[in-house]
């Protein structure tokens, strides 16, 4: 589903280069859940960009779905963007006077889907999310941290993405509201199939994954499995 081959990236500064990443290789499998860790300055957040279709790598190529992605133009990578990625970010990114049933709509009203199928969409990816249907008509800023989350990533749902890339999802939440959000996470992942990729520093969130890529210094260092994959049920 997603293979990083040898990729690299490099970045022009006002001291000279800088190599963020160095000859990265790594494989994820429809279905997957997994966390990439690191410290800050390891190269997980331009591992990231490189799987979001955000930025190109320097060299390597990178396949999403069977597509070579590393060499698209900057229109064909926004494409690849709507239709096959969900991110979710650690600042929520939704419009605070608006309803929680309109954030979730409007990727699909860039779509041009119409009223009704945006609606259905919307409020079925809600649902898949373990939103109360009483909180829908509520503007987002009168939720609570970690429903606003669950808001943000049924957007990331809406398009049913191929992949979702969730950036610190928890970094702007509490302990045990953190939690609730990862174990929505668990459960797109185990019930739906749902592939998901977590960028976290923390290994409490990491261990929420069924497999975990440690990253520093712009290379990986270690992947195992999580106890979560001995547990989990094939789909």
């Amino acid at each position: 589903m997603i293979e990083l081959q040898n990729i690299s990236k490099s970045y022009e500064t006002g001291a000279g280069g800088y190599l963020a990443l160095s000859d990265v290789s790594l494989r994820i499998e429809d279905g997957e859940f997994v966390a990439i860790m690191g410290p800050s300055g390891s190269g997980k957040s331009t591992m990231m960009h490189i799987m979001g279709a955000l930025d190109t790598p320097t060299n390597g190529t990178y396949v999403l779905d069977g597509k070579d992605v590393s060499t698209l133009s900057d229109d064909e990578l926004a494409d690849i963007r709507r239709e096959h990625i969900g991110f979710v970010f650690q600042s929520f990114n939704l419009l605070p006077r608006t309803s929680v049933l309109r954030n979730v709509m409007i990727p699909l009203i860039y779509e041009g889907i119409g009223g009704e199928e945006r609606e259905m969409r919307a409020r079925k990816a809600l649902a898949a999310v373990g939103l109360d249907e009483e909180h829908f008509t509520h503007l987002s800023n009168q939720l609570s941290g970690g429903q606003i989350q669950r808001v943000a990533i049924a957007r990331a749902l809406v398009n049913n993405p191929t992949l979702i890339l969730a950036d610190e999802p928890t970094g702007n939440l509490d302990t045990k509201t953190g939690e609730i959000v990862l174990e929505t996470f668990q459960k797109l992942n185990r019930e739906e199939g749902r592939t998901i990729v977590i960028i976290t520093h923390e290994q409490e969130v990491a261990e929420h994954a069924d497999r975990i890529v440690f990253i520093r210094d712009g290379k990986i260092t270690e992947d195992r499995k999580t106890d979560n994959s001995k547990t989990k049920k094939t789909i």
